[in-house]
């Protein structure tokens, strides 16, 4: 297996205690030795557990300095910042991954095929927690954002986003005026120097909190309203997008 890219993992944290010491478990430490990777917690100013789980698993732990408000855009860019990988993984403080070694090993061939700037791949609910809605919703979901990838439009969830850094770096990065849709953004932009790749042939799965919280149509409709704004005018509708925790 070819570890000579190095991966960094990019995690934006805000009041995760819940989740992040699952998701941060899935990267062992002898795991990251053995297949060159670093692990970056990103936190845009937790107070619950957090930065504990955080410090107790993470390579690099980032903790926001100064009285501003963080969002997700500013966070991935600040853990991009610290990364030392050629290529950038960046995921949400929610996302599990299925057989990791397999993952790991296929982005990395992925990434390194001609023509291709970015990956992607299907997300899917919590296999513990699906519910006949998640699985017909992030259906439908997942086939409408490989679409646009085959539209050229370039898509891909934050859940998930596979990038090369130097490219990363070409972009500017996250646009940290955009507070939704950012992840959709990012990969429209990346689209003139290559592909993104959605990879069948891989998943991860979220929580299902939001839609639980805010039901599928509302979230849906949001995304959708702020995917038009970024396309006509570069910015989102909404000035937070509110986490659900």
């Amino acid at each position: 297996m070819n570890h000579k890219n190095k991966l960094s993992i990019i995690i934006p944290t805000l009041q995760e205690g819940k989740l992040l010491e699952r998701v941060l478990s899935q990267f062992e430490k002898e795991f990251r030795k053995e297949h060159n990777i670093e692990l970056i917690v990103s936190d845009g100013g937790s107070t619950d557990a957090t930065l504990e789980f955080a410090r107790n698993g993470a390579d690099v732990v980032i903790e926001k300095s100064g009285n501003y408000k963080q969002n997700i855009s500013i966070g991935r860019n600040i853990g991009a910042k610290a990364a030392t990988g050629e290529i950038l993984m960046f995921i949400n403080a929610d996302t599990y991954i299925a057989d990791i070694e397999n993952f790991i090993a296929t982005i990395r061939i992925a990434i390194n095929q001609p023509g291709v700037a970015g990956i992607t791949c299907p997300v899917l609910v919590y296999p513990e927690e699906e519910s006949f809605a998640d699985k017909f919703f992030h259906s439908f979901l997942n086939i409408y954002f490989y679409t646009l990838n085959i539209l050229r439009l370039g898509m891909g969830r934050g859940e998930c986003q596979v990038i090369k850094a130097e490219l990363f770096k070409k972009l500017d990065g996250y646009n940290e005026k955009i507070a939704a849709g950012e992840d959709f953004d990012l990969f429209k932009r990346l689209r003139r120097y290559g592909k993104i790749a959605f990879l069948w042939n891989l998943n991860v799965f979220e929580s299902p909190r939001r839609y639980r919280k805010s039901g599928y149509l509302r979230v849906i409709f949001l995304w959708l309203l702020n995917a038009i704004a970024v396309l006509i005018i570069k910015r989102s509708i909404l000035n937070e997008w509110k986490p659900i925790r």
